[in-house]
């Protein structure tokens, strides 16, 4: 049986990841593809308790490793449990965040070394990588912007990691920039446009993608990326180097 295709959504809180991803859901299905939907950290039962104890603002006094472990550990349970079974079966997987999230975020944001952030990764996945990453970039300013409005919308408030201050949510943002500058699987989309037009990158992506996956090329074509501003020439690093595209996360 031919093995499923994986996608995930990748962005700082606030991008609005959350709005595209019910639209790519609804358009592949829309498609007849047999599709699973998760999220991260979650997915599964023992997945879910970890969530919980990750966002709950009460748990401020949890170090930066410990944050890794259980998300290593809930991801862990989810690549075992959902994702592989699920591309075994030649089913399509569409998940919110996967190990980019811990790049960024863990490595990133916090400033954990890379060396056991990657080694985590590796254990909780097996080496597993998405096929295709579509990253919401958006400056932290407006994603804050975003985040208050929405709070005061609902009446909620933020959870633990989304209560970090702006410096946070820049190291994390910086971080996703240099992960896609050199990993062609991931995408940048320009969340800071209106909803529709977000959308209209994201479809594009994802169809050029499946059309070149039909027609057994298997090259990966690019996508719109982040505008000029906020980032080097094309295939170049910010120092001008060309960028080694050779090599994968683990």
């Amino acid at each position: 049986m031919k093995r499923g295709l994986f996608f995930t959504l990748e962005g700082i809180d606030g991008s609005g990841k959350g709005t595209q991803f019910e639209r790519l859901k609804a358009y592949l299905a829309a498609a007849g593809k047999d599709l699973l939907c998760l999220r991260e950290p979650g997915g599964t039962a023992i997945g879910e308790k970890i969530r919980q104890l990750l966002l709950e603002r009460e748990n401020e006094t949890m170090t930066a490793e410990t944050e890794l472990l259980l998300f290593a550990a809930a991801r862990a349970q989810n690549t075992a449990e959902n994702i592989l079974p699920a591309l075994e079966a030649g089913r399509w997987v569409l998940c919110d965040r996967f190990f980019d999230s811990t790049l960024a975020y863990q490595a990133g944001g916090r400033g954990l070394d890379r060396e056991p952030v990657r080694q985590s990764i590796l254990l909780a996945t097996g080496g597993l990588e998405p096929d295709l990453t579509f990253y919401f970039d958006l400056s932290p300013e407006e994603a804050d912007a975003r985040r208050r409005a929405r709070e005061a919308e609902s009446g909620g408030r933020a959870d633990r990691i989304e209560a970090e201050d702006l410096s946070f949510d820049r190291r994390v943002r910086e971080e996703y920039l240099r992960l896609a500058d050199a990993y062609p699987r991931i995408r940048v989309i320009d969340a800071s446009l209106p909803p529709e037009a977000v959308w209209e990158q994201v479809k594009t992506i994802l169809d050029k993608f499946l059309q070149n996956r039909l027609s057994g090329s298997g090259e990966m074509i690019r996508g719109p990326q982040r505008r000029a501003a906020d980032r080097g020439e094309a295939g170049h690093d910010r120092s001008g180097n060309r960028k080694d595209q050779s090599f994968t996360y683990i």
